[in-house]
């Protein structure tokens, strides 16, 4: 298979929602996604109404590459990701844009069925 490079400016798909949209590439068979969460943008209230249920059960494993995410996972506890940080978030919690900085992030295969509805 001949190497590959793609760009997030020219996405394959695009997921938006309030205040934020994921996009997404596929490269050897895995979808790469990039989230531009804006300031305002809170899970519960964004993508809560999309897929359901009382918290995001994506697992993500990431890297965050702009701004600050707050997570408050199911059992209270809660955790701050800022930029230049990598992450991994178990299903179970709810997350919100901290500050006025948008929130960038990269994911590998975990935003794959990220704010849809199956």
């Amino acid at each position: 298979m001949p190497n590959q490079a793609k760009t997030f400016d020219q996405p394959e798909e695009c997921r938006s929602f309030e205040h934020g949209r994921v996009d997404l590439v596929e490269i050897a068979g895995n979808k790469v996604g990039r989230t531009n969460l804006e300031p305002g943008w809170r899970w519960s209230t964004a993508v809560k109404p999309i897929v359901g249920g009382d918290s995001c059960q994506i697992a993500h494993v990431g890297y965050a590459v702009g701004g600050r995410l707050h997570v408050r996972n199911d059992d209270g506890s809660e955790m701050l990701i800022s930029a230049g940080e990598a992450y991994e978030l178990a299903p179970g919690h709810d997350a919100w844009v901290e500050g006025d900085e948008p929130f960038v992030g990269v994911e590998f295969e975990s935003l794959a069925q990220y704010a849809t509805s199956h």
